[in-house]
């Protein structure tokens, strides 16, 4: 078989210590549990269904896509004195289809002259006068677009994941202690952070339910998203934004676009992350871009605990989107539920009722609103909170899997720590787009000493 000549450096970068804009992140604080000799279930806390009154919040939303769109609606279902006042995407189409999205489901009209078409969107509706910015754009602008939104001092809504390469995620980490300093808040899309029952049962585990985490397993193996087939009306640079799913330099890649949640439980659950991945992935029915369809990546943690991670894009497969952790009294699914050795339920997330009166966990607030509920009371109470290092840690740490699954080499967090990799091109115009395009292969991107 012909090599393809791509070298390993094409995914991981130059690796020299002191790389520009490095900045180390701050590890989350170590929640291990105690060793009780008998498990009490702690209380669950208090949650608000709605976000408390108060001035007039005025929201900007930045990429008009369908989850942008979806995220507006969550913003404005949160709570009292909410508006969307400023639209801003690359594409005209998705300004309008988000418009009237806002004006049919809410009955809000965003004015014309708030609405922003192009690359430089992002500035004009920063610059306009809103006081939260919700950021939806594929992740490959996301580091530029969180560092002018923090700098001109807005909170924010960040969808997950936060960045598509270690440059990227130094650059959000950087971002993240600056919103600290100036006490914003910055909520990002990793909800189950905001899920109830998911933070229930997070709080069991650290109250001790399954003693110290050993280990554990997260997956994400779903059928194929969408894709949109290049049309002659398009440049090379808008279809591929429109495809923005399937390329690794818009989106990271599925184990980092979409398996970030589960990977953002296992960091959050251990309250560290893992400082090296072995990892090997494919292509086998992806029809545009140029990413995998497929990963299996063991994650190893400083102390030597091994979590496996797996995700799938394939359709006709079987199909499993959660999390299971193992402790040294118990295991849990994150979610709802946990285990003894033997195997016995020990504790039940209690779901409310439906309308028929059974538990349900459709009834359970949406985590895609209480997320906003969340932000819009710390921004109400003078309360900030901030969650975007967490999210670059857990983006981080997708990446380091899918380098290792690109290259089939061991890769470490120091690797990623000290990349100078970009991705992307080097100028933005509607033409085409200079940059590789071949799918990687494991093993033939070596190191060829050049």
């Amino acid at each position: 078989m012909k090599k393809s000549g791509i070298s390993r450096r094409g995914f991981l970068g130059t690796t020299a210590a002191g790389a520009a804009g490095i900045v180390a992140p701050a590890i989350i604080t170590g929640c291990s549990p105690g060793r009780e000799k008998a498990f009490k279930p702690v209380a669950d806390g208090t949650w608000l269904d709605a976000a408390p009154d108060g001035p007039v919040l005025k929201a900007g939303i930045i990429g008009c896509g369908g989850r942008g769109s979806g995220a507006a609606i969550n913003f404005l279902n949160a709570g009292p004195n909410l508006q969307v006042t400023a639209l801003g995407d690359t594409f005209g189409d998705r300004v309008e289809q988000a418009k009237n999205s806002i004006l049919k489901q809410k009955g809000q009209e965003v004015p014309e002259e708030n609405c922003f078409v192009g690359f430089d969107a992002f500035e004009k509706v920063i610059e306009s006068d809103v006081d939260i910015v919700i950021l939806a754009e594929p992740p490959y602008f996301r580091p530029a677009h969180l560092a002018a939104a923090v700098a001109a001092r807005k909170h924010i809504f960040a969808e997950k994941p936060v960045c598509v390469d270690p440059t990227g995620a130094r650059s959000v980490m950087a971002t993240a202690l600056k919103a600290q300093e100036l006490g914003l808040t910055i909520v990002t899309g990793t909800q189950r952070r905001h899920q109830r029952n998911y933070v229930a049962n997070y709080n069991q585990v650290k109250a001790g339910a399954i003693g110290d985490i050993v280990g554990g397993n997260v997956w994400w193996n779903g059928g194929k998203l969408w894709h949109r087939d290049s049309n002659p009306e398009w440049s090379e640079m808008e279809w591929m934004i429109r495809d923005w799913v399937n390329w690794t330099w818009l989106s990271g890649d599925h184990i980092v676009e979409q398996h970030v949640h589960n990977i953002d439980v296992m960091n959050w659950f251990t309250g560290s992350h893992p400082v090296k991945a072995h990892g090997m992935g494919s292509r086998l029915r992806r029809v545009t871009g140029d990413q995998y369809d497929n990963f299996s990546i063991e994650f190893v943690f400083e102390d030597g605990r091994r979590f496996h991670s797996q995700c799938r894009q394939i359709n006709g497969c079987w199909n499993s989107v959660a999390e299971r952790l193992q402790g040294t009294k118990g295991s849990t699914n994150c979610a709802d539920a946990i285990y003894d050795l033997e195997g016995n339920e020990i504790w039940k997330y209690q779901y409310p009722l439906d309308s028929e009166g059974n538990p349900s966990s459709g009834a359970m607030m949406d985590p895609y609103v209480q997320e906003h509920i969340d932000m819009v009371t710390a921004i109400r109470n003078n309360q900030p909170f901030n969650e975007l290092e967490n999210t670059a840690i857990s983006t981080m740490t997708g990446i380091m899997g899918r380098i290792s699954a690109y290259t089939g080499r061991e890769t470490t967090w120091e690797e990623m720590m000290n990349s100078d990799l970009k991705l992307g091109p080097a100028v933005f115009s509607f033409g085409k787009v200079d940059i590789p395009k071949e799918v990687p292969v494991a093993g033939e991107a070596y190191d060829s000493g050049a």
